[in-house]
């Protein structure tokens, strides 16, 4: 990797604002997730089994195991990441505003995540790199080794390395009330202290009346965690996104028809997501299915989620109805599978301008 040169200083304006000016203005979103580095490297499924990683999921591995599976890896690209954050940086390519909560290390790592992020205009607030120390576990900045297949499914296997010991007290009150909407990462509920932190962000939403929004974001995640899940729909989440098997393991239902007349049932906006299929969208107004946006070639499904999730928040805090927020979700979520990475190359912004789901950009106004 090469060495990203640091900041002046910790507490630059960079890295307290970003570009998201006054720390008294609103922004439509803040993501609270695990700060990681994205590794990408094309693979085969030869080399999934060898490495003993089921293909399309996401696994917390130790130190030592990521370094057995990094060294095993062909050329890869590194990028600032994590599930958050592309969602993040997504609804500032859009025009929006957002901010970021998370934890690093003070490591090269750390560096470029930090870097990456105030450089797509995310307001990072209060993030105070711990010091580094790759001699413990959870002393460096947490990492995600992605295999894509060459049918652009996407493998994971994550250290967390710190994130894995971000907690209440990591929380910039002053940041999440600002925001509209305070979105929330499931892979978080993995972790003690991420929970606390979690509970903690999401009572101060909602003391600012924000509404808060949750990502399942894992098979995996919604088995460990189904019964809390199911409890968070109850008063604390009021916007939730899922997949298809993640919302039908939420309710236990093989069928996915019923998993979505079970969300009906809780009175929360839904999107649900299908691949190919595009998204189910489940709003007061009723249920409602909306085409995926035609892609030449899916190279990389790597923050597809994440990147609908962006567009379907932009819309939200932009006054578009749900059908319009999926529509701009899966434009964005197109975007993103038509290359390697979880960060948009094209130009969201014009995109959306021209599917007349934002206003045009000023710099191409007539």
């Amino acid at each position: 990797m090469s060495p990203v040169a640091p900041p002046a200083e910790p507490d630059a304006a960079a890295r307290s604002f970003g570009a998201g000016g006054p720390a008294s203005a609103t922004l439509d979103v803040v993501a609270l997730g695990s700060a990681l580095v994205d590794v990408l490297s094309h693979a085969a499924d030869d080399d999934l089994e060898r490495l003993e990683l089921a293909k399309g999921s996401m696994a917390l591995v130790d130190l030592r195991r990521a370094a057995s599976i990094y060294r095993a890896m062909g050329p890869g690209t590194e990028v600032s990441g994590g599930s958050a954050a592309n969602t993040a940086a997504g609804v500032a390519a859009l025009g929006g505003s957002s901010g970021y909560l998370g934890k690093v290390a003070a490591d090269e790592l750390g560096e470029v995540f930090l870097h990456d992020l105030a450089a797509c205009g995310v307001v990072l607030g209060r993030m105070r790199p711990a010091p580094a120390d790759e001699s413990v576990e959870d002393g460096a900045t947490g990492r995600c080794l992605v295999l894509v297949t060459p049918d652009g499914e996407r493998t994971m296997a994550t250290h967390l390395g710190v994130a894995s010991t971000l907690g209440p007290d990591d929380i910039d009150e002053s940041l999440v009330a600002r925001t509209e909407i305070l979105y929330v990462e499931g892979y978080m509920w993995d972790l003690g202290p991420a929970k606390a932190a979690i509970r903690r962000a999401v009572e101060l939403a909602h003391s600012v009346d924000a509404l808060v929004a949750l990502s399942l974001s894992d098979p995996f995640c919604v088995r460990r965690h189904q019964r809390e899940f199911l409890g968070l729909l109850h008063g604390e989440v009021d916007v939730l996104f899922a997949n298809e098997e993640e919302v039908r393991l939420l309710f236990g239902s093989p069928d996915f028809d019923a998993a979505v007349a079970a969300c009906e049932e809780t009175g929360v906006l839904s999107a649900l997501t299908r691949g190919s299929a595009g998204s189910v969208v489940v709003a007061a107004e009723g249920v409602a299915a909306v085409a995926a946006e035609p892609v030449g070639a899916v190279v990389d499904t790597t923050g597809a989620g994440d990147l609908y999730a962006a567009g379907f928040l932009f819309g939200l805090t932009h006054g578009q109805a749900p059908l319009s927020c999926a529509r701009l979700g899966g434009l964005c979520a197109a975007e993103v599978i038509s290359h390697l990475g979880a960060r948009p190359q094209g130009d969201l912004r014009r995109l959306a301008a021209d599917a007349g789901l934002a206003a045009v950009p000023e710099a191409d106004r007539g």
